[in-house]
C-alpha cells in the first residue's frame, strides 16, 4: 500500500453554517469518499440509503438538544460538499451508526469491522526534558481511511479557536484549542453500550475544544450521555491531565503516574473493572499489551521524554502486525484492511501538532501549527518523580 499524501489543512471562520460551507467545499472530494466508503460497508448488510437516512434520522433530536449549533454546522458541510445532510451525520456519528445498523438487521449477516482502536499517550511537564506536557495517540482504524482525513482549523469569535485531525466532514476527533486544552479518545466496549441514544463521540469531542476553561471541558466528557463506552484524555498545557473511562452511564478516572498515562483499548480502573464485562478485548486482544509497550519504552527516560521519545515508543513494532503502531493487514474479520492510520504528537503550550500518515510505513511528520492564548497559573506545583523534587 503506498503512503498516502499529506492531510489538507482546512481552515474556516463565521458563523456556524459558513464555517461548514467553507469546511464542504474546501474538503469536498475527501468528504464524498468517506461517505462512499461508510456507505458501502452498510450497502454490504443489506441497507438503502432511505435505511441510513431512518437511522441517522434517530439522532437528530439528540443533537439539537447538544448543541442545535452543530446541526447548522453540518448542514453547512452538506451544502459545501454537495451532498445530502444525512450523508453528513453518517460520517459524525458513523461509530454510533455502524453498530446499530449491525443490530437492526436482527441476525441477517452484516459485516463486523476491527474496532476504532488506538493507543493514547501523556508526558506531563515533570517526566519531560522541556517542561512542557505531551499528548499524542496513534489512531488504528481502516487503512483507507488515511485517505479521507484532514487537518481542520477554526477560528471563532465566539471562544478559542482550535485544531483538530479528523475524518473529512466530521467536527472533531483528536486536537487542542488556542487556551492549551487538548483531547484523544479510545475505543472501549462493555454490555451496556447501545442501549440507550447518546450524544455522538465526535460531537462530544468537539465540544471540549470549544472550551476556553478546562473543568467545562471535563465536564462535558464525563456528564454528556453516551451510546457507547469510549475511553477520552483530556489535558491541559499547564499540566493537568486525566483519562476517563467512559461507560455510556458512568465515568471513571485514570490520573497519571510517575508523570505518565498511557492507555489503549480496555478499561484499567479497577472500579471499572468490578461493575462491568470488558467486551473490547476479544476483538482487539494487543490491546493488553500495548500500553505496557509504550509505558516500557518511556519510564526510563521519565524526566528527560522529548516529542521524538513518544514517536519512537509509538513506531513500535513488538508483535507486528499486531503491534502499537500497525502495518496494514486483513482485519480479524478479514472486511477491510486495518492499520494505524496516523499518529499524531502534540505540543499544546507550543500549538504543534506533528502527523504521520501510516507510520508503519512512514516515518516523515507534517507540523501543523495554531497560535496559542494560553493564561498561565501564578505558581507552579512541587511533586516528586520517582524520589526526586522537580517543579511540574
Amino acid at each position: 500500500m503506498s503512503v498516502p499524501s499529506n492531510p489538507p489543512l482546512i481552515e474556516v471562520k463565521g458563523n456556524p453554517r459558513e464555517r461548514g460551507r467553507q469546511y464542504g467545499e474546501q474538503a469536498g472530494t475527501r468528504i464524498k469518499l468517506g461517505i462512499e466508503h461508510y456507505s458501502a460497508q452498510l450497502e454490504k448488510g443489506k441497507l438503502s440509503w432511505q435505511d441510513i437516512r431512518e437511522i441517522t434520522g434517530k439522532y437528530e433530536p439528540t443533537i439539537a438538544a447538544f448543541d442545535a449549533a452543530y446541526a447548522d454546522e453540518m448542514q453547512g458541510i452538506a451544502e459545501g460538499a454537495g451532498v445530502e445532510y444525512a450523508a453528513i451525520l453518517l460520517l459524525n456519528a458513523r461509530t454510533e451508526l455502524l453498530k446499530l445498523a449491525q443490530r437492526r438487521q436482527r441476525g441477517q449477516s452484516m459485516p463486523e469491522e476491527d474496532p476504532d482502536g488506538c493507543t493514547g499517550v501523556v508526558v506531563m511537564p515533570k517526566a519531560s526534558a522541556s517542561g512542557r506536557l505531551i499528548h499524542a495517540q496513534n489512531w488504528d482504524w481502516k487503512a483507507e481511511c488515511a485517505e479521507t482525513a484532514v487537518i481542520l482549523k477554526v477560528h471563532r469569535d465566539d471562544g478559542p479557536d482550535f485544531i483538530t485531525f479528523t475524518e473529512a466532514g466530521v467536527l472533531a476527533r483528536f486536537g487542542f484549542n488556542s487556551a492549551g486544552i487538548a483531547i484523544t479518545g479510545n475505543y472501549l466496549e462493555c454490555e451496556r453500550d447501545y442501549r440507550q441514544f447518546g450524544v455522538p463521540l465526535a460531537l462530544i469531542r468537539r465540544k471540549v475544544l470549544e472550551q476556553k476553561q478546562l473543568a467545562i471541558a471535563m465536564k462535558v466528557v464525563y456528564a454528556t450521555q453516551k451510546s457507547a463506552s469510549n475511553n477520552i484524555i483530556v489535558s491541559h498545557a499547564n499540566g493537568v491531565a486525566i483519562n476517563f473511562e467512559c461507560a455510556p452511564d458512568e465515568t471513571f478516572q485514570i490520573l497519571p503516574e510517575d508523570g505518565l498515562i498511557v492507555h489503549a483499548n480496555h478499561f484499567q480502573s479497577p472500579v471499572a473493572l468490578t461493575k462491568l464485562l470488558d467486551k473490547g478485548i476479544a476483538n482487539m486482544p494487543d490491546s493488553l499489551y500495548r500500553d505496557i509497550r509504550v509505558l516500557d519504552l518511556l519510564e526510563p527516560h521519565i524526566g528527560a521524554i522529548t516529542p521524538d521519545t513518544v514517536k519512537t515508543a509509538l513506531f513500535d513494532d513488538f508483535e507486528d502486525p499486531f503491534s502499537v503502531c500497525r502495518p496494514p493487514r486483513p482485519s480479524l474479520s478479514g472486511n477491510n484492511q486495518s492499520a494505524t492510520v496516523a499518529m499524531i504528537v502534540m505540543e499544546p503550550e507550543l500549538g504543534t501538532m506533528d502527523v504521520a500518515m501510516l507510520p508503519a510505513l512512514n516515518k516523515v511528520f507534517t507540523r501543523y501549527a495554531l497560535d496559542m492564548e494560553i493564561a498561565k497559573p501564578s505558581a507552579a506545583p512541587i511533586r516528586k518523580v520517582r524520589g526526586l523534587v522537580a517543579t511540574a
